[in-house]
């Protein structure tokens, strides 16, 4: 066994002790996130774009839009299209390349919470019916990873679009316009150390984990997008309580988001 394993080892067993005593490593609490910073538009030749740093989980979103033609099974509608990038200046454990499980898992988790959140309306972003319409990509880089991307992408990607001007001078296609923000929906993800439910884990939360589950509720608590991650699983009160838990931390993230 190696020096860090043992590290590992010691640092695993600070953090359950920690958890029985209803601590943290970093001294939060069960259902507290870490400081969240926004910066909206911070890439000049996006649409839109945001940076967030959650704790030192770093992340940047940028949007592009284009026109383009529409799937074939929604003739009418807009087309949103989400990619992540982690490369290894994020973390050691990132390789160069083309996208792996992780980022494919990332793109797809933000991808939902957007869309099955309906912040925006697809339809309404239709040029030419069965012809032409607006192409929406998200583009996630991560540039620094302490854990819970999944939250920080979700905050960026829904501040980016927030900010977006759809470019329709530059196709001639009228003037420029904000794209409409229908819903704010917020992601929290929660991490399951032996019989314990934390909210925002960071990185050596998340390494020692049994379970992950992101939620996503909108300004109505409705739930609209859920994924379950790890090989352990939640009782049926563990959901309880999670989600009782993020019905009480979005409406804080939510209004942190708007004020940017």
């Amino acid at each position: 066994m190696s020096s860090n394993d043992v590290v590992s080892e010691i640092k695993r067993g600070y953090i359950y002790r920690l958890a029985e005593l209803g601590k943290r490593i970093d001294g939060r609490r069960f259902d507290e996130h870490r400081p969240l910073i926004i910066e909206k538009s911070p890439i000049s030749s996006a649409e839109g774009s945001a940076r967030v740093k959650l704790g030192k989980t770093d992340v940047l979103i940028g949007i592009k839009m284009e026109p383009g033609e529409p799937y074939p099974d929604t003739p009418n509608s807009g087309v949103m299209t989400t990619s992540a990038e982690m490369g290894p200046v994020a973390s050691p454990t990132f390789e160069s390349g083309p996208p792996g499980e992780d980022a494919i898992e990332l793109a797809r988790v933000t991808d939902r919470a957007i869309r099955e959140g309906e912040v925006i309306d697809l339809e309404a972003l239709c040029i030419e019916p069965e012809k032409k319409v607006w192409i929406v990509f998200i583009d996630i880089h991560v540039l620094d990873y302490d854990g819970n991307l999944f939250d920080a992408c979700q905050f960026g990607a829904l501040a980016a679009l927030s900010s977006t001007i759809v470019p329709a001078e530059k196709f001639g296609l009228g003037k420029d316009f904000p794209l409409k923000i229908q819903h704010y929906p917020v992601s929290v993800t929660f991490a399951k150390i032996r019989d314990k439910i934390l909210c925002d884990p960071g990185l050596d939360e998340e390494k020692i984990a049994d379970a992950r589950i992101t939620i996503s509720l909108d300004e109505n608590n409705n739930i609209r997008a859920v994924q379950k991650g790890l090989r352990g699983g939640f009782s049926q009160e563990e959901i309880k309580k999670i989600i009782n838990m993020a019905v009480q931390i979005t409406p804080t993230l939510r209004k942190k988001i708007l004020e940017v």
